[in-house]
């Protein structure tokens, strides 16, 4: 399933990501790439102080990120994570907002999704809350979860 796909593809679709990102390097495919993250990060309902740092650990590392400036980078995920930090479920549905605007361009609605599943397995722990997650993002674009392997 979606796990084992991303084990033996992680490096491909890393690759294939960073490429992809440049691309489409936009305010809103921005927000909504933070937003995929909050959302990957807060799956089960709470992130621990240790998974905050490491993902903001990550999304300064990150070279799929690494288009943007690290400051707009940190500074959207500072808002993102106090949104699901005050209401989870509005944070949700805020976050599909945001990352449904890049639907119309088909291009960056994959992208955005192969970097959400690739953030979720920074831990290299892609469990069901973030299949789950996932499979809401790329719905949300209008794409086949099946096209990542997440049905």
């Amino acid at each position: 399933m979606a796990l084992e796909w991303l084990k033996t593809n992680f490096a491909a679709a890393k690759k294939a990501a960073l490429d992809e990102v440049g691309k489409f390097k936009n305010a809103k495919f921005h927000e909504g790439v933070i937003a995929a993250c909050a959302k990957m990060a807060y799956a089960d309902g709470i992130v621990d102080p240790k998974e905050k740092i490491k993902m903001m650990g990550f999304i300064q590392s990150s070279d799929v990120l690494s288009v943007f400036k690290m400051d707009d980078n940190i500074a959207l995920w500072k808002k993102w994570a106090a949104k699901y930090e005050n209401d989870k479920d509005f944070a949700d549905m805020e976050a599909l907002q945001v990352i449904g605007k890049n639907k119309a361009d088909a291009g960056a609605s994959r992208t955005l999704v192969r970097v959400a599943i690739l953030v979720a397995n920074a831990d290299q722990n892609f469990d069901a809350s973030e299949i789950k997650a996932a499979t809401e993002i790329a719905r949300e674009l209008g794409l086949d979860p099946a096209e990542f392997n997440l049905a």
